[in-house]
């Protein structure tokens, strides 16, 4: 009976995965994914109707990205929005206070989120599957798991520092089930809190635990830098996590803020961190993505709408959350008409901007030609604070 049941559910779930092919390259898709869900989905079979209905989105959108490709305009799987510019923490090297995402005044004022559900209509209505809510702390947006609760045929993805949930929160994503929250973590207790400030590793962490006993599919989102990479390299750290429901992780190497590259990887380093990465898929029961290292799976660097587009707290789009450069504002112009920016279609057109070259993000390493390609268009930085660093 139990063999019966376990052969049903695997049958369901590869109908489910298979015929969705969700946005990862080929190398990343169905059988890695089946290897690490599968059990968790066996304790959760109640995600079944959900998993369904995030594949019939998937498929209906990719449909529509197809129609609107034949007609010129290039829309992407996903839409990265940072949902407010306002945050509780602090952190070192924040590269969303560094561009000018995240605001300690009230000057800038985010889009309420009426304007965000406007914006994630038009988006579905484009083809956009999924949306990656980020910040600042997206749970200081009042009322924000309303925008997955209305939108549940499409994938949402919540980045935050893990302080604030409450037990209502908790409530509502054990319902609408289409949400995934990734917790920020550095490694142990003192990285973490040397980042971030006192306290919030044992916070983030006891986030993560209440959302593994919630039944709420969660991860983590990790800085990678010259002072965590290694702790990442002993497996015992990724057990640890494994072991208290974490099955997907986000390994981003650290973008260096003010020009301080004391922080980032170096070459040798960076080889065997990603070494290390491509054996825990083998091994570890745990879905990871690594950037920019899984980047050559794709031709390259995957914003200006190769794979997602951002959006600042404002209403600026900008081709990622790293590069804050603009040539419309969703506060008076569609996203179709935003989507069509002449500064996406040349950052996509000139495939060297595409590529790293040994830096963490592709478009910080050619400041000169994208600051160029910005004055071509008539385009404009959407904050002052990284107005120096690109014009």
């Amino acid at each position: 009976m139990i063999r019966n049941s376990t052969m049903s559910f695997k049958r369901i779930f590869h109908k489910i995965f298979l015929k969705g092919r969700i946005l990862f390259p080929r190398v990343l898709r169905f059988p890695m994914l089946l290897r690490v869900y599968f059990p968790w989905i066996i304790r959760h079979p109640r995600i079944l109707p959900t998993l369904a209905r995030l594949a019939s989105g998937y498929l209906h959108s990719k449909r529509i990205r197809e129609e609107e490709l034949k007609r010129g305009l290039k829309v992407p799987p996903f839409l990265i929005i940072s949902i407010t510019s306002q945050c509780n923490l602090q952190c070192a090297g924040c590269y969303a206070a560094a561009t000018g995402t995240i605001q300690k005044n009230q000057g800038s004022k985010s889009l309420n989120l009426e304007e965000w559900r406007k914006i994630i209509y038009e988006a579905t209505e484009l083809g956009v599957f999924g949306f990656i809510i980020a910040g600042g702390e997206p749970f200081l947006k009042h009322d924000l798991l309303k925008l997955s609760e209305e939108f549940n045929d499409r994938l949402f993805l919540i980045f935050t520092n893990g302080t604030l949930l409450k037990s209502s929160d908790y409530n509502r994503l054990r319902r609408i089930r289409n949400t995934i929250v990734i917790v920020s973590i550095e490694g142990d207790p003192e990285t973490t809190d040397r980042r971030r400030g006192m306290g919030v590793y044992k916070k983030a962490i006891a986030t993560i635990q209440k959302l593994g006993r919630s039944g709420v599919i969660s991860g983590i989102s990790v800085t990678i830098d010259r002072q965590n990479y290694k702790y990442w390299m002993r497996p015992e750290n990724i057990d640890a996590l494994i072991a208290k429901e974490v099955h997907l992780g986000f390994f981003l190497e650290y973008i260096p803020v003010n020009d301080d590259v004391a922080l980032m990887l170096k070459s040798e380093e960076r080889e065997k961190f990603r070494k290390t990465v491509l054996n825990y898929r083998e091994t570890k029961q745990i879905f990871l993505i690594h950037s920019p290292g899984d980047e050559e799976y794709m031709g390259g660097c995957v914003s200006a709408g190769r794979g997602f587009v951002h959006i600042t707290p404002t209403g600026d789009l900008t081709p990622c959350p790293v590069s804050n450069i603009a040539t419309h504002n969703l506060t008076t112009s569609s996203l179709r008409d935003a989507l069509k920016s002449p500064l996406f279609k040349l950052i996509r057109e000139n495939e060297h901007l595409l590529e790293t070259e040994g830096m963490p993000c592709a478009l910080f390493a050619h400041p000169k030609e994208v600051a160029e390609l910005v004055k071509q268009v008539g385009g404009y930085i959407a904050s002052d604070a990284c107005r120096n660093k690109m014009i």
